[in-house]
């Protein structure tokens, strides 16, 4: 580390020599003085946007954090701002407000997940034309994108317990949801009507509600299974994701017991 601080101390210096030369030969050693401080304000103008950018990625991973440790409403700004090294005035002119810095913090990360959602879904509907897909291929083409994300970084575990962490404590995540992501969730929940005749759309989303505690339950830190005396798959994630799809299946086939309610629309309004 100390390596590392001396070089970026190094770079420094031969930055603010070679700027000092620059500015005595183009003005004259008698401006230099003037010279050299409109050129560093200069300088700092032009490296402005940069540390905002750093700034305001820095609040985020902050309030990424302490939202997933402490959860939403038990964090406050001042806990995020210090945590960023920043102040309270970078979160007012960046995010405006602590819900617009909750939803910038989930969109950051489900923006590119739910891109993905929607490939994959165009793409096992294409592949199983003229059908529909079945469920099992909804489904994972819905839950994979998550699921691999976890796997494959750190940040998107500490995301998913945050998720679980909003999802409790009350409507800010559907809401969210809702106002980002309609046009991706009406597709989807299209796509699995069309798998289920037999259920009623509120039976669906009845259904859905109790998917998600699963879900929720799958995408926590891998631990050792109740019960479990030998080995087992906990840490593998695609065979996580494969038990869970076929959970879940069998949720969303069971028959429904009261067959009076009939199907009245499969689609949902964007």
């Amino acid at each position: 580390m100390q390596q590392v601080w001396s070089s970026v101390t190094g770079a420094n210096k031969l930055f603010m020599v070679a700027k000092n030369d620059c500015t005595r030969i183009l003005l004259g050693p008698e401006n230099f003085p003037i010279a050299a401080r409109r050129i560093t304000r200069i300088i700092d103008t032009l490296d402005c946007p940069k540390r905002m950018t750093d700034t305001k990625e820095r609040v985020l991973d902050a309030a990424e954090r302490l939202f997933a440790e402490q959860g939403y409403a038990a964090t406050s700004l001042r806990s995020i701002v210090a945590a960023a090294g920043a102040n309270l005035a970078a979160i007012h002119y960046h995010f405006h407000s602590k819900e617009a810095l909750l939803e910038a913090v989930v969109m950051r990360r489900a923006a590119p997940t739910n891109r993905e959602r929607l490939r994959l879904l165009e793409k096992c509907q294409a592949t199983a034309r003229p059908k529909p897909p079945t469920l099992e291929k909804v489904l994972e083409a819905f839950l994979a994108p998550t699921f691999r994300a976890v796997q494959d970084s750190a940040g998107a575990v500490q995301f998913m317990r945050l998720v679980a962490r909003i999802h409790v404590e009350g409507d800010l995540l559907p809401q969210m949801l809702m106002a980002h992501f309609s046009d991706m969730l009406a597709k989807y929940t299209e796509a699995c009507l069309v798998t289920l005749p037999h259920l009623t759309v509120e039976e669906f989303f009845w259904r859905v509600h109790f998917a998600t505690g699963a879900v929720t339950q799958a995408l926590r830190p891998p631990q050792r299974l109740v019960g479990a005396t030998t080995g087992h798959d906990s840490e593998n994630t695609e065979a996580v994701l494969q038990r869970l799809i076929s959970f879940l299946c069998a949720g969303f086939n069971a028959p429904m017991k009261n067959t009076k309610s009939r199907r009245v629309n499969c689609s949902v309004a964007s």
